[in-house]
């Protein structure tokens, strides 16, 4: 039974339950620890889908996804998404890409940045909420939408 229901369990709750967390409220981080968050689940969701595409030399792998999580690629998203955000979807983009950060992206504009730091945030907090199946879905119909899915 035990087996079963660590089966069923999402990651966020796998994690939470090995490493003893009790979780908070998603609504008290700040948009920066949300991107922080965001960020990697981002990457994390990029490498594994090219990484299941087959088995090639890691400077392949990384050269593939390295152009994705770059800022203007994220910043094409984020612009791509706007218009289908929920409201509160928006309202966390929106904190992220506000938030006033001490440091910048290389490589791109300072909108670019923010931009794509309101998306790293809108994945964190979506991550964090459980709602990785949404994600998901922005992932794929960011890079869809932004012209860059054929490049994973």
């Amino acid at each position: 039974m035990e087996e079963s229901v660590k089966a069923s369990e999402g990651l966020l709750e796998q994690i939470r339950r090995s490493f003893d967390c009790p979780g908070q409220d998603v609504r008290t981080y700040s948009p920066l620890t949300l991107a922080y968050i965001g960020d990697a689940v981002y990457e994390l969701v990029l490498r594994t889908a090219v990484v299941d595409q087959g088995n090639r030399p890691v400077n392949e792998l990384n050269r593939r996804v390295t152009r994705l999580v770059k800022a203007p690629a994220q910043a094409l998203m984020a612009e791509a998404l706007l218009p289908s955000l929920t409201e509160e979807e928006e309202e966390v983009y929106r904190r992220g890409r506000n938030a006033k950060s001490y440091t910048s992206a290389k490589n791109a504009t300072r909108g670019e940045y923010h931009k794509a730091t309101g998306l790293e945030a809108l994945f964190g907090y979506l991550y964090l909420t459980d709602r990785m199946e949404r994600v998901l879905e922005l992932i794929r119909r960011g890079l869809e939408a932004a012209g860059l899915a054929q490049e994973k």
